[in-house]
């Protein structure tokens, strides 16, 4: 949906409004207990160029929030100015050339929906209220990414807003290091992108999904059996798994293995799932779902009521891994039995990268992908919850390659987020675009 528009918005600490406009940037309902000095909501471009000139003229660092699903509320600061361009959401399509051009506080569900009556595409964020901003930067692990390549990749051009209020575009073309760094820098990027530019694609003819629910005590059978069917499954299918506490259809701690697909027709569709039908462990499967037509609206929709409903408090990490399954399984089943309880979970993708990337900021991925979402939604159990995936994930990490920055924790655990020549390039690249270091970068530990 569209959020209001209208005048800028601008308040300083102290406003009566101010903490209220501040905490409601986050998706989560965890107060941090930072603030920015100044809060500015953009209704245009030109209120990002005054608030840029605004936090020079102050000599404030600058956090930028688009949609606000930073686990780790990056964008809230201590000091500085928080730039908020949620209402910056315009959404522009030309179906005969296949692009499109939207503004950063796009939600994801919004621009699928208006695609969707052009037969158009897009991988947009599986979660329904991402918005397109920070989702685009961190590199945009979307609908269909296994087919068609990260989000990032399908963004041709962006319009950008430099830290001296100056306005570029970004492209192959024009300024080509502004665009590689935007294309996987994420929270590190040091300018504001007013618009992305999208090259779009032909919506598939079947999307649907199959699922699979299993009791805990097949834990180590069926992260074996996905582990080594991964990297024979169709790069149609997003094949995934996740840990529990209360599965669907049954609502006992377990794991769930989800096969999303999209294909040309219901005979690539089953084929390309058929590997669930036949698998040696379906008859240990609590339920085995027919393969149903979803939409990715709807699958986003159930998504966001299930495992990422609003105003949740938030610990969330993250690794990348190539590592045997033997060697994980002991860290798999700590992480099942520790759960905090529903929503929480954890989310096993098999990725299987196999297409060369562009050259970009983004450039690091393994085989498989891990991440572990602890959820509460009472100030009062922080203490007990806010330190669990950090655990989880730092007992595994001598079996990790780094992190994606979409499920960051960079202020609990540094990790690698790129490879080591990329970082090196983009603090140059930044030297040059932001020689003052008026854009906070990465948080990092205290």
């Amino acid at each position: 949906m569209k959020r209001p528009t209208g005048k800028a918005v601008s308040l300083r600490r102290g406003d009566r409004r101010f903490d209220m406009a501040v905490l409601a940037t986050s998706f989560s309902g965890r107060d941090p207990g930072r603030r920015p000095d100044v809060y500015v909501q953009a209704s245009e471009v030109s209120d990002v160029v005054s608030a840029l000139r605004q936090a020079r003229d102050g000599q404030l660092k600058v956090s930028i929030c688009s949609g606000g699903h930073s686990w780790a509320q990056n964008h809230l600061r201590d000091g500085g100015l928080l730039l908020d361009l949620s209402r910056l959401n315009a959404i522009e399509i030309d179906p005969k050339a296949r692009t499109a051009r939207v503004g950063p506080g796009c939600w994801s569900i919004d621009l699928d929906r208006a695609l969707r009556k052009h037969d158009l595409f897009f991988p947009v964020a599986h979660a329904p209220d991402v918005g397109l901003g920070g989702f685009l930067l961190q590199g945009g692990f979307g609908w269909n990414s296994r087919a068609l390549g990260l989000a990032c990749e399908s963004v041709v051009g962006l319009d950008v807003v430099l830290a001296d209020g100056s306005q570029v575009h970004a492209s192959a073309e024009q300024n080509p290091d502004l665009y590689w760094a935007a294309r996987g820098a994420g929270p590190g990027f040091f300018g504001v992108v007013t618009t992305f530019h999208l090259k779009l694609h032909q919506r598939p003819k079947v999307t649907a999904m199959v699922m699979q629910v299993f009791h805990e005590r097949w834990l180590e059978d069926v992260f074996t059996w996905a582990h080594e069917i991964g990297p024979s499954v169709s790069r149609n299918v997003e094949f995934q798994l996740l840990i529990t506490p209360k599965t669907l259809f049954t609502g006992k701690s377990g794991v769930e293995v989800i096969a999303p697909v999209m294909a040309a027709s219901w005979t690539e569709a089953r084929e390309a799932t058929a590997f669930l039908r036949r698998g040696p462990l379906r008859k240990h499967a609590s339920v085995t779902t027919p393969l149903l037509p979803l939409s990715t609206m709807r699958m986003s929709a159930a998504a966001g009521q299930t495992h990422f409903p609003p105003k949740m408090h938030w610990c969330v990490d993250n690794m990348w891994t190539d590592a045997p399954i033997a060697d994980l399984l002991p860290g798999l089943r700590k992480v099942s039995d520790t759960l905090p309880p529903a929503p929480s979970h954890a989310l096993w993708l098999n990725w299987q990268p196999s297409r060369e990337r562009p050259d970009m900021a983004f450039s690091m991925e393994a085989s498989c992908y891990f991440a572990a979402y602890g959820e509460w939604r009472r100030a009062e159990d922080d203490a007990r919850y806010q330190s669990w995936a950090t655990e989880r994930i730092t007992e595994m990490a001598h079996l990790s390659k780094g992190i994606q920055l979409a499920d960051e924790n960079l202020a609990r655990r540094p990790a690698p987020f790129m490879q080591e020549a990329n970082r090196r390039r983009l603090e140059q690249i930044r030297g040059h675009y932001d020689p003052e270091g008026r854009f906070n970068s990465y948080m990092t530990a205290a």
